[in-house]
């Protein structure tokens, strides 16, 4: 089967989860072809795993005018009526104004060259991560092209704009919409009528266990890890004002921050301000395997975020054998159990976040407890291999006009395919 996946940016080093996807997937027979509508920045390619990705996606933007050109002049010339209804499609899903306009403008030429792009290489369906911009874009090329598309719907910033992103509208002409969590599918389903709701189906992002040695914990611990996009609605003022009140009861507390973005300078401010020079080190982007380097360097996995969907740092912590402590919004207690995995607690506590972390610290066994636990979750519900193959059901289901579970089981996936090869 020869699918295409489209992102917005790809492969990012924030987004490695889409990496592995498609990875499993091709490990499970799919031909699967990479489209991204912009290339990540330098800085984004940390790994060989990033590397061979950029190598083998094909990039929207900046765009070939002439290719461009004759992409949309194909596709008028084979179905002048698909693409008058493509552009009147275009024309309803704009935004007011002028800017709205033109934007909704950069999308169908985009979608044009990505539906050339797809028919040339004979693909048999698109699938989309997000539900904003690209997914805008997906929608466009799959009316130009008349191939079938689905998209994975992530949270939380779709939900706070749906009416923008004319999600109702997605979710309606989408083959099916693959939701990372129950919490998830449940703000979809706000957003769509009761006659869609079955075709959304509950996959979760993943990782694979085996890439991640269980850590071992003795003794009192001192460190502290988040990996992430360095941004205040990650909670990170927050997790800073936690660290000040814990630095009076352990004086070598150290706490490691893998990753960049918009808020690093403020972060870095605040950190000279609370006096935690020190205690705090700003890491940067790093590499998968560094990343799972530093879990291995760790007491416990901090993350006092605002606005999350099932975050894939937490899987991998977890998958790890680190305790985590994370806050109670989105599906995060979907992966994570409080009292029994992890921490769940309130967002914007900071004192109540010192006192969780403090728990933790100082009790070695309730850490390796947790961290067993974390481990035995993500095997069991969040591995990478399992929720690849559930994608794949619900790709080969939906292609064949056949219903499917919300949340599909693993068992009927060898027979599905084998019916349809014979």
């Amino acid at each position: 089967m020869r699918i295409a996946y489209l992102t917005g940016t790809y492969p990012r080093v924030t987004d490695t989860f889409i990496q592995r996807e498609v990875a499993v997937l091709r490990e499970n027979g799919m031909n699967v072809h990479t489209f991204s509508v912009r290339q990540p920045d330098e800085q984004q390619i940390v790994g060989p795993e990033q590397k061979e990705e950029r190598e083998g996606t094909f990039y929207l933007l900046p765009p070939n005018l002439g290719q461009l050109a004759w992409a949309h002049l194909r596709l008028i010339m084979q179905s002048p009526g698909r693409y008058i209804k493509a552009v009147q499609l275009a024309w309803q899903t704009h935004q007011p104004g002028i800017k709205g306009t033109l934007y909704q403008l950069f999308y169908f030429a985009e979608a044009g060259l990505l539906s050339s792009q797809i028919c040339d290489r004979n693909i048999q369906h698109l699938h989309n991560h997000f539900g904003n911009s690209s997914c805008t874009v997906a929608m466009l090329a799959s009316a130009l092209g008349g191939f079938s598309y689905s998209f994975t719907m992530h949270g939380p910033s779709i939900f706070f704009e749906p009416k923008h992103w004319k999600i109702d509208e997605k979710i309606k002409r989408a083959l099916f919409v693959v939701c990372i969590s129950d919490f998830c599918r449940s703000q979809a389903m706000v957003f769509s009528p009761y006659s869609m709701w079955d075709k959304m189906h509950i996959v979760h992002c993943g990782v694979n266990p085996s890439q991640f040695l269980p850590a071992t914990h003795q003794g009192v611990g001192y460190r502290l890890l988040f990996v992430g996009r360095l941004a205040a609605v990650k909670g990170l003022p927050i997790l800073l004002e936690g660290l000040r009140i814990l630095k009076q009861a352990f004086p070598n507390i150290i706490l490691t921050l893998v990753g960049d973005g918009p808020d690093r300078t403020m972060l870095e401010s605040q950190t000279a301000q609370l006096g935690l020079g020190e205690h705090v080190r700003f890491v940067g982007y790093k590499s998968q395997a560094e990343v799972r380097q530093y879990l291995q360097e760790t007491d416990v996995f901090v993350l006092p975020s605002f606005a999350e969907g099932v975050p894939v740092c937490l899987m991998e912590s977890m998958a790890s054998g680190v305790p985590v402590i994370a806050t109670a919004i989105a599906g995060v207690s979907e992966l994570v159990e409080d009292g029994v995995s992890g921490y769940v607690i309130p967002p914007g506590n900071a004192n109540l976040l010192a006192e969780r972390i403090e728990a933790l610290l100082r009790n070695p066994q309730l850490r390796e407890t947790f961290g067993l636990a974390g481990r035995s979750k993500v095997t069991k519900e969040f591995n990478l291999s399992a929720e690849a193959r559930r994608f794949c059901l619900v790709l080969t289901s939906s292609l064949a006009g056949k219903k499917e579970a919300i949340r599909p089981e693993l068992k009927h996936l060898r027979h599905l395919q084998s019916s349809q090869t014979a």
